[in-house]
């Protein structure tokens, strides 16, 4: 008689990760500065503004970010997944964290901007994953609810939260559908129970 099968999903947290709390980016961004954590600091505010999947970001050459001697203030990459490209805007915090790691690291032009253990290759996915969930960790939060898809999300909810402007998000994420982006965020499940939290009866 053949043993069953065990789910791959048996035991873990299921469904959208969470984006972090403006509290919880302060508190990783702080940790992360105190303990003189350049690479990683430029990695975290990055993934923030920027909204990329992990396979885009980990991607990053220097010359994506720069213009000549310095970092631009607007970038536009092609995504992997939808083959379209998307713009992303880079914050003065942003730009002063990757130039930091780029004079550390010595960096050209042509380099990852996030390099892997091997020559010419840049940060895996694992690794990528491992990074945050050490992240999240060191505050306080649970790695199991928690990965690189919170990163992508975290800027576009409080935009969405502030504006309530879908379409602008769904430009930012670089989706193809509204719908998609609707989803993503779980906009109509969230509104409807602010909704409700707002009636008494």
């Amino acid at each position: 008689m053949r043993k069953p099968k065990t789910q791959w999903n048996k035991g873990r947290l299921l469904g959208q990760k969470p984006p972090l709390k403006p509290k919880e980016i302060w508190s990783l961004r702080i940790r992360l500065q105190l303990a003189g954590k350049l690479r990683d600091l430029a990695l975290f505010n990055l993934a923030l503004d920027s909204k990329l999947r992990s396979c885009d970001l980990i991607a990053l050459r220097v010359r994506d970010v720069y213009q000549g001697p310095t970092i631009a203030p607007r970038a536009i990459v092609m995504q992997r997944k939808t083959q379209r490209p998307v713009q992303f805007e880079i914050t003065e915090t942003t730009r002063d964290s990757v130039a930091a790691w780029v004079a550390k690291a010595q960096l050209r032009s042509a380099s990852y901007l996030f390099p892997g253990r091997a020559r010419d290759t840049h940060l895996s996915s694992r690794q990528h994953a491992r990074i945050v969930k050490g992240w999240v960790r060191s505050v306080g939060l649970d790695p199991a609810r928690y990965g690189t898809h919170s990163l992508r999300r975290t800027k576009a909810t409080l935009i969405y939260k502030r504006t309530k402007n879908i379409r602008a998000i769904q430009l930012l994420l670089g989706h193809s559908k509204l719908e998609s982006t609707v989803r993503y965020l779980g906009i109509e499940l969230d509104d409807a129970l602010e909704i409700s939290e707002q009636t008494e009866i």
